[in-house]
């Protein structure tokens, strides 16, 4: 287990998986710096839980897609800790238009590609100056089996999921020889506060009558594999995309949806 005075950025830590996932750190012993874009009573929640467990923590206000901002957050990170060890790019920057092709504006369209990309590009790019600098990190991406899953008008979320896992194995092969450790996480179906409008009875049945585990997944669930996937003991392996999805694809046969 890692931890110690370690210190991990969660984008996107005020809710859902994000959230999860810095009070997983923080049990783990890290340092948290809980990033957020508006919220910052739900940031600061969190970071009650994360010293609760008995870790730190700290709120950094910033629009990942915004590259000055993100450029501040990091600056700042650094001028308190001096490190960042640990980056979970997480940060759902812009929600998908849901449509077929025929009626999908192209602005629409590009406008979920160039959100998820910039999200992660801006984030990795400053913190992987940091870590090389520092001699070694791990970075983990929160995709989507999305990526893989075709229907239900899911044609600009499933492209920008795909990029994303494409932008992680490249950063994967770069960041290697500076000793840092690059994955991507790729949930299926997810009960959080974004997915709660989709979550009626009928599709938690068809969810949970589909996978092998038999219920619906939990962001807990997801912090969970994140944490187990930046521990030391998992630096030799990057590059991976690493689905968890309780076994939907094993009984359907392909990977479950996701929102």
């Amino acid at each position: 287990m890692s931890g110690s005075r370690e210190v991990a950025l969660v984008t996107g830590a005020g809710r859902g998986i994000g959230a999860a996932t810095a009070r997983e750190l923080g049990r783990r012993g890290y340092h948290v710096v809980v990033n957020f874009r508006s919220n910052v009573d739900a940031a600061r929640a969190v970071a009650l839980d994360v010293e609760a467990a008995g870790a730190t923590a700290q709120c950094v206000q910033a629009d990942v897609c915004d590259p000055d901002q993100v450029e501040r957050m990091v600056d700042a990170v650094l001028a308190d800790q001096g490190r960042i060890d640990v980056l979970v790019c997480n940060a759902n920057t812009v929600a998908p238009p849901f449509a077929p092709l025929a009626s999908l504006a192209w602005k629409d369209f590009i406008n979920k590609v160039s959100g998820e990309l910039a999200g992660a590009f801006f984030v990795t790019q400053q913190v992987l100056a940091a870590m090389r600098g520092h001699g070694g990190g791990r970075i983990v991406y929160v995709s989507s089996t999305a990526a893989d899953y075709v229907g239900s008008n899911r044609l600009s979320h499933s492209t920008a999921k795909s990029a994303l896992n494409t932008f992680s194995r490249h950063v994967a092969a770069e960041a290697a020889s500076y000793g840092i450790t690059v994955n991507t996480i790729a949930p299926g179906s997810v009960r959080t506060e974004a997915t709660a409008p989709i979550f009626t009875p009928e599709r938690e049945k068809h969810l949970e009558t589909h996978s092998v585990l038999q219920r619906v997944l939990e962001p807990e669930d997801i912090a969970a594999v994140i944490g187990q996937t930046v521990d030391v003991g998992m630096r030799s392996v990057t590059g991976a995309l690493i689905r968890i999805d309780a076994g939907f694809g094993v009984l359907v046969g392909g990977p479950s949806s996701t929102a």
